[in-house]
């Protein structure tokens, strides 16, 4: 067994950086806060289906007036704020983790898209867009005979 020398101040360092690893994780580090302030980017489910392609984006707290849609050179863009409440001030804050701000979501269109025809829905705070294929692209069944 090694004897070591006590120093009053590596003990007292110990001690603050105890403290700081115990409100970390009670109260979430700083570089926690900072990542999940970073972007609000709503998720985004895409299916292929036998006629069309079906887009569902959850947008929770939105209404259908803070969601725009605009098709351009085969690109969709969905696009939008999330507006932050009014800060009360009697409110006492201890963690804020929703995440506020624009965002904007663009997608590639297939060339079989019938953009003309595409639909939207929204309800409780799922976007839902139907994109049509174009009936060119709709898959055709043949009859084959065999001799």
């Amino acid at each position: 067994m090694s004897i070591v020398r006590w120093t009053p101040r590596s003990a007292m360092s110990d001690f603050y950086s105890e403290m700081d690893r115990l409100f970390d994780s009670f109260f979430g580090s700083k570089d926690q806060e900072e990542v999940a302030m970073a972007a609000f980017t709503p998720p985004v489910d895409i299916d292929e289906r036998e006629k069309e392609y079906q887009i569902s984006v959850e947008l929770p707290g939105l209404k259908k007036e803070d969601i725009k849609l605009s098709v351009k050179d085969n690109m969709l863009v969905i696009s939008g704020e999330k507006k932050q409440e009014k800060k009360v001030d009697e409110k006492n804050y201890h963690r804020v983790e929703r995440i506020f701000g624009s965002f904007q979501r663009s997608f590639r269109l297939p060339d079989h898209v019938d953009q003309n025809g595409i639909a939207a829905e929204f309800k409780d705070g799922v976007l839902v867009l139907n994109l049509p294929k174009l009936k060119e692209a709709l898959p055709k069944q043949i009859e084959v005979s065999i001799k």
